[in-house]
């Protein structure tokens, strides 16, 4: 049984490996295809990816990218791990970044009074909007994909009513953008200096602290433990004693506070203020992350840096002159061939272990006959 259970970590171990290496030869195959039929050539805009994408001031954009990114796939990851589609993490993060824009505006306290005052807000924002979904589902029943995607469309009207001259919003003086009170510079969030590079936004921490967070709790905690079982079968975690609408209903406010930091590293450590041209669909981009990252807070971080790269670098080859499409094409792609290769590997992989376990049965069940016949 030893021999069996080093049998089956080994090929565990290198079917790991082939999803991803399956998933990224298939994607440059295809993105090469892609690119040859726009009659260009695909070596070329390989390599000008890679040279722009390893400047200096490249990788710092990258990783600010990311850092929006990563809260994103995690709030998304939060979800699919309970088996929930959360699809509403983009209604969540822009009604959060506005309701805590305006509060951060008003505030006239201490910058690092304001600061955390300004994160909780947001969070429970997101966690508020988000439990509506929660308690819907728990109660009547309702689908969470449809009844978020509802909530996204309120609460963009929710912030088109109140984001105008006269309510909540501002004009500014050239008459073009409408926008919250601007934060004092006290409450902004701090940042390191890399010099011509640029500016490294501080909320980077606070990500990093997230995806601790996201691991711990998931995979070394009763609650995480809980929330995984429901998520693979509720009935058998019912029969266990947990609680599964409970578990749906805490799952959803969890993934809705961590939407509320999305747009926290753009309002803290960019613009300052919530405006008509805020970031929209993060939340989106953040199913596409978690899917890439298989839920795994280092996967996630992959995907993140991945997305954030292949953004850069594509909106450069519009200035060599390849179409601008490519990058909604590319990543795409890349989704779709991460998806299919982890199914194609996963379908192999119990297909090997249980011909190795049926072998491995068959011979234990032949053994006492064979010595049976000898005797």
């Amino acid at each position: 049984m030893n021999k069996l259970t080093s049998r089956i970590d080994k090929e565990r171990l290198f079917l790991g490996i082939a999803a991803p290496l399956l998933a990224i030869v298939a994607a440059l195959v295809v993105t090469t295809l892609v690119i040859l039929a726009t009659g260009k050539n695909p070596g070329a805009a390989f390599s000008d990816m890679v040279t722009y994408g390893f400047a200096s001031d490249s990788q710092v954009y990258i990783l600010n990218k990311a850092t929006t990114y990563y809260l994103a796939g995690v709030a998304v990851a939060i979800g699919f791990r309970m088996n929930l589609f959360n699809i509403g993490v983009d209604g969540q993060y822009r009604l959060a970044a506005f309701i805590a824009a305006v509060l951060g505006g008003a505030l006239t306290v201490p910058g690092w009074i304001a600061i955390p005052l300004i994160i909780v807000c947001a969070m429970a924002t997101g966690a508020l909007w988000a439990s509506i979904a929660g308690i819907l589902k728990v109660t009547r029943g309702v689908s969470e994909v449809i009844s978020t995607i509802m909530l996204n469309s309120i609460a963009t009207a929710i912030i088109a009513y109140l984001l105008q001259p006269g309510k909540l919003g501002q004009l500014d003086q050239a008459g073009t953008l409408v926008s919250t009170k601007p934060l004092p510079s006290s409450s902004y969030f701090f940042s390191f200096d890399t010099g011509p590079a640029g500016v490294l936004w501080g909320f980077i921490v606070i990500a990093v602290l997230v995806g601790v967070a996201y691991w711990f709790v998931l995979g070394r905690t009763r609650f995480g433990f809980d929330l995984r079982t429901v998520g693979q079968s509720e009935s058998a975690a019912g029969a266990s004693g947990v609680s599964v609408k409970k578990m749906v209903a805490t799952s959803m406010i969890i993934s809705g506070a961590v939407a509320g930091l999305i747009g926290m590293p753009t309002l803290l450590n960019d613009s300052h203020q919530f405006s008509n041209d805020f970031p929209a669909g993060i939340g989106f981009t953040g199913i596409a992350i978690a899917l890439l990252g298989r839920n795994n807070p280092i996967g996630i971080a992959l995907g993140a840096l991945l997305w954030g790269f292949l953004e850069r670098t594509t909106n450069h080859l519009e200035f060599q002159g390849y179409d601008k499409e490519i990058l909604g094409v590319i990543q795409g792609v890349i989704v779709l061939c991460v998806v299919i290769a982890y199914e194609v590997v996963r379908r192999y992989g119990m297909k090997r272990q249980q011909q190795r376990v049926g072998a491995e049965l068959a011979a234990q069940a032949a053994a006492p006959t064979k010595k049976q016949e000898v005797a």
